[in-house]
């Protein structure tokens, strides 16, 4: 992957199958709390959530029986596994930390989104009304830097970014979440939390800027396992003399010159960065909610200082999970804009399919770290055309008829549908084991593909109801894991294209070398049929001889399988 350049092509959004989104008011209800004894004063309530509607159709039947089965979720409070029971049972309030708009986003931020899009997607299944909350990031010390270093607005250069996000998550086949907030747009919630916080004798102010008080918070560090006096001023937090702890954190700045600001009871300024998640996800799903996620970067300080701003702004403030995601590395080193050691999104699709990228994401299980390198991503694009292939022939085999309504399939067959979607189910709920769900596709595809080419399995009996209830089980599984393109045949075409811009060859190029190779066969110069093969091999180019001809497919390059 070191040859990938820094300057890209703009793609073309690729088309997907949609899931349907719940329904969710658009209207905003006051969320009304009690007096708070907390830090001496009153429970901050002047922010404002967005109540969800059930859907009534989809609200029983299978997704109550789908509920029963027991999803266990790591919490990162805890740093064990616990059961997953939503405080309103039926309903679901998931709030994930966005991105910082100021570039394009890399892989990191794929690894983020994909794996909290797959939740997202696996609640759904399971029956639960979702309101998933993903905000933007669009004031923050590095927007204001790389505004001024391009000479450009910083909120219109964010707005520019964000619109970016959202074209990769598309590429990602990443749904929609039910909001997506932006700080530039709740300065009102910000500041009357800011406002409540220093009420409630937690924050203090000193020359406009608003620091919150990490001494006024006992539990402190409870997340991360951290503690205050681990904390030096100049790493994680900001060196101030100022301030009466070295590891109290901002939650308003006072404005500088040529920075954007909004007026405020503490004079002209912006936000803090901890205090805009504190703000926005009250504002949205209350105090109280089920899942917080993001990557494991922000468990300390992010999260840690959320959850001190939100207590202390209302005592009965409580998210039931804490749900994080591991890195993604290179050379088993976090991949980072800071550190200069990334790939964008864009460049990686630029040369892979962006399921391909998917499937390399959720090969690895979401705590884990996952490393980056070209015959990881290769491997996955393999796998991923073997998947579209051996379903596009399945398909093609059993054609416009819906087989799927005929009762009937022999035992074995029942067996291995069964089996696989046990395992299916068995593994998502044990802390969504994405990995194990891509292995277990290996018997039914291999079952497919005995029905279709053995001689065996042409002979069998019902079989075109066999590939047609095999391809069903499969393709709802591909739905929930994000992997399911608008068509097989479009994906094994893009995925073609992708491996003949890797091999730097043209499709008339292979088919020539192809010709070559054949009048090598027919004049029994074999070296040189072999050394054809080969070197197509070496780039990724595989031949595959058949009765009908010698036909193409990509494949993983000799030199990286060694």
């Amino acid at each position: 992957m070191g040859t990938l350049l820094k300057s890209y092509k703009p793609l073309l959004p690729l088309r997907f199958i949609p899931i349907p989104n719940s329904v969710w008011t658009s209207s905003l209800t006051r969320v009304i709390f009690s007096k708070s004894k907390l830090c001496g004063g009153r429970c901050f309530s002047s922010v404002k959530q967005s109540p969800p509607l059930i859907d009534e159709k989809n609200s029983g039947g299978e997704g109550v029986e789908n509920r029963k089965a027991e999803l266990w979720l790591y919490n990162t409070m805890s740093r064990q596994k616990e059961v997953f029971k939503p405080k309103v049972d039926g309903r679901v309030g998931m709030y994930v930390c966005g991105v910082t708009a100021y570039d394009l986003s890399h892989i990191g931020h794929a690894r983020v989104y994909v794996y909290f899009d797959v939740l997202y997607r696996y609640l759904r299944h399971l029956g639960y009304e979702v309101n998933y909350v993903r905000n933007f990031t669009d004031v923050d010390d590095k927007i204001i830097a790389r505004a001024n270093e391009l000479g450009e607005d910083p909120i219109n250069l964010s707005r520019r970014y964000c619109q970016e996000f959202n074209v990769d998550m598309t590429y990602l086949h990443c749904l929609p979440p039910s909001v997506e907030p932006r700080v530039s747009d709740h300065m009102p919630q910000i500041i009357d939390m800011i406002k409540q916080i220093i009420d409630n004798d937690c924050a203090y102010v000193i020359e406009g800027d608003v620091y919150f008080s990490v001494d006024k918070f006992p539990d402190y560090g409870r997340l991360s396992g951290r503690k205050v006096e681990d904390n030096r001023a100049g790493e994680r937090v900001a060196v101030d003399s100022r301030k009466k702890n070295p590891a109290d954190f901002a939650l308003w700045k006072t404005a500088k010159k040529g920075e954007p600001f909004w007026d405020s009871p503490w004079g002209p300024g912006r936000p803090g960065w901890h205090i805009e998640c504190s703000a926005m996800s009250a504002a949205y799903l209350g105090y109280t909610f089920d899942i917080h996620g993001g990557g494991m970067d922000l468990v300390f300080p992010h999260h840690e200082n959320e959850i001190a701003q939100s207590c202390a702004a209302c005592k009965w403030s409580n998210i039931s999970y804490w749900i994080h995601n591991g890195f993604v590395t290179i050379d088993s080193e976090k991949m980072s804009k800071s550190l200069g050691n990334f790939f964008t999104i864009r460049q990686v699709i630029d040369i892979y399919h962006p399921l391909a990228l998917r499937v390399f994401l959720i090969g690895t299980h979401y705590r884990s770290p996952i490393n980056y390198s070209a015959v990881q991503l290769e491997s996955a694009s393999d796998r991923a055309f073997y998947i579209y292939q051996t379903l596009h022939d399945c398909q093609k085999a059993v054609g416009q008829d819906d087989m799927t309504k005929k009762d009937s399939v022999p035992p074995h067959i029942l067996d291995c549908i069964n089996k696989f979607y046990n395992d299916f189910l068995t593994s998502m709920l044990d802390d969504l084991h994405t990995p194990v769900v891509l292995a277990a596709l290996s018997d039914p595809l291999k079952t497919i593909n005995d029905l279709l080419h053995t001689r065996k399995g042409k002979k069998q009996e019902l079989r075109l109801e066999s590939l047609a209830a095999l391809e069903k089980v499969i393709r709802e599984v591909l739905m929930i894991l994000g992997l399911m393109p608008a068509s097989y045949s479009e994906a094994l075409q893009q995925l073609r294209e992708k491996a003949l811009k890797r091999s730097n060859l043209t499709e008339d190029q292979i088919l020539q070398k192809i010709e070559e190779r054949n009048m090598a066969r027919k004049n029994k110069e074999y070296e040189k049929s072999d050394a054809i093969r080969k070197d197509l091999a070496a780039v990724g180019i595989t031949l595959m001889d058949s009765p009908d001809g010698t036909t193409w497919r990509p494949s993983i390059p000799l030199a990286l399988q060694e």
